[in-house]
């Protein structure tokens, strides 16, 4: 674990919770950044992946237009701003840092926090 996150917490359904994730400098000068989530009984999903410029964002369809990622190198962080939450994103968010591949896949991420968790509350 070379990542750490922080920021989660329980929400009501509709409310906006901001997620953060620190780490090695020599992480933020190299990689792209991702954040993944799991949820009780499920395998770890992809929810966002900023490139390592901060200049090219992707998301999962299901957070698409309600999260927004950005990063400040200088700083070592990232973050996740989560609007508009629902039930369904009730998961422990991790963040990541990865090489080359497949954006999507926690495969492609070498380094990884020890998750936070996030509860919403219907």
């Amino acid at each position: 674990e070379e990542m750490v996150e922080s920021g989660g917490g329980s929400v009501q359904a509709g409310d906006s919770l901001t997620l953060s994730c620190t780490g090695p400098e020599r992480l933020f000068t190299a990689y792209a950044m991702g954040w993944f989530r799991q949820a009780p009984g499920k395998g770890r999903e992809f929810v966002g992946r900023i490139s390592w410029t901060g200049g090219s964002t992707d998301y999962a369809d299901s957070v698409k237009d309600r999260f927004t990622m950005s990063r400040d190198n200088a700083k070592h962080i990232i973050t996740l701003q989560m609007n508009n939450l629902k039930p369904e994103d009730t998961a422990v968010y991790y963040c990541a840092a990865g090489g080359r591949g497949e954006i999507t896949a926690s495969t492609t991420y070498a380094y990884w926090g020890q998750g936070t968790q996030v509860t919403v509350s219907s």
